[in-house]
């Protein structure tokens, strides 16, 4: 009977250790979850249908808040793009209903941001800007070319709709040349929660 006991106490020790372990572990981890959603570009996407024709671009985003004023920032780096920019237009999905309005509207050149840095504008970038009336395009014309070197995004300043969702803006670029034709050259999926 004496063997039996001592055997059985330091597993009860052990076990009741292991159960407070855990349950001290899960208290600590509960506190240090982030339960705010950070409006930048999601390193998972899910898409139900993958194209080859489908490239993601990158964007920021100040608020990812339903109705709230936010800054978007729909970027094209140096490897999105092989030509310079004569035009840019971009498609607004049918399902986004806020107002566009081409003063709110700016082209610059870009620092993207990391975990040191911010994302932001360092020179704008001299353009005219035209929203159809429908607000379902939006058309970027330069002053002048530009060039391939260097980061370059629209800035908008709206309010994010009333819904939420997953909206998919394209972008389609003009090159400079004898055949005024616009190329796809890849979407912003932008969520707002």
């Amino acid at each position: 009977m004496m063997r039996t006991s001592k055997i059985h106490f330091p597993r009860r020790i052990s076990s009741l250790g292991l159960a407070a372990g855990i349950m001290v572990s899960g208290g600590l981890l509960a506190n240090f979850t982030d339960k705010t959603a950070h409006a930048t570009p999601s390193l998972l996407e899910f898409r139900w249908e993958t194209s080859k024709n489908y490239r993601k671009l990158y964007y920021y985003q100040s608020s990812s808040r339903k109705r709230a004023k936010a800054r978007y920032f729909l970027v094209l780096r140096p490897k999105d793009r092989n030509t310079a920019i004569l035009k840019l237009t971009i498609t607004v999905p049918d399902h986004f209903h806020s107002s566009i309005k081409p003063r709110k509207l700016s082209l610059c050149k870009m620092q993207l941001g990391g975990m040191l840095s911010k994302t932001k504008c360092l020179e704008r970038i001299p353009a005219v800007f035209e929203v159809s009336e429908n607000q379902k395009t939006i058309d970027v014309y330069p002053n002048k070319p530009v060039s391939i070197d260097g980061s370059v995004a629209v800035e908008m300043r709206i309010f994010n709709p009333p819904k939420k969702g997953m909206f998919q803006f394209n972008a389609l670029i003009q090159a400079p040349g004898d055949v005024p034709m616009s190329g796809y050259v890849g979407s912003w999926n932008i969520d707002i929660d």
